[in-house]
């Protein structure tokens, strides 16, 4: 690389590994934990069919998320991990099943938080695995777009850890 001096060429590599990481779709998580949830959550979601967006309706073949709390605590019950289905309203991404709490209630309704780095990433078709405060609490997750048949980002799932 000729005249780059060497410091340079690494503060270059590594915040292209940190863009990567943070918003390229596909990425897996460091943590095996996190990408064990994740990997279940999408197989819980993909048993049930094809993804599709009828409204503000999320659903997973003829079964109807939003409201439904059955994959979502299947991952908390496997895993102990919090796991969420976003659907896509407009700008926002709001929670339609969780087993996230707010005042020891589901987060049923409420957004995804749009300056934080997940929203950044699934806005625009890709993950985010890293750490992120939720509702007061701050989590090791992972973000993936759930997209239609024709790539459209129609919500999002989130799988995370509470830090001790």
């Amino acid at each position: 690389m000729g005249n780059v001096p060497r410091i340079v060429m690494i503060a270059v590599a590594a915040i292209a590994v940190v863009f990567s990481y943070s918003i390229s779709p596909g990425i897996a998580a460091d943590n095996p934990k996190i990408a064990a949830a994740m990997h279940e959550l999408k197989q819980e979601t993909a048993a049930l069919g094809k993804p599709k967006l009828e409204g503000e309706t999320l659903y997973f073949g003829a079964t109807k998320i939003n409201g439904d709390y059955t994959v979502v605590d299947a991952v908390k019950t496997k895993f102990s991990a919090t796991a969420t289905l976003f659907v896509k309203k407009g700008s926002n991404f709001v929670r339609i099943s969780t087993n996230v709490l707010r005042d020891g209630q589901r987060a049923v309704g409420s957004n995804l938080d749009p300056s934080g780095p997940a929203y950044a990433a699934l806005n625009t078709g890709g993950s985010f695995y890293g750490l992120v405060d939720i509702l007061g609490t701050i989590y090791d997750t992972g973000y993936e777009p759930i997209k239609s048949d024709s790539g459209e980002i129609i919500g999002g799932y989130y799988v995370g850890f509470a830090q001790e």
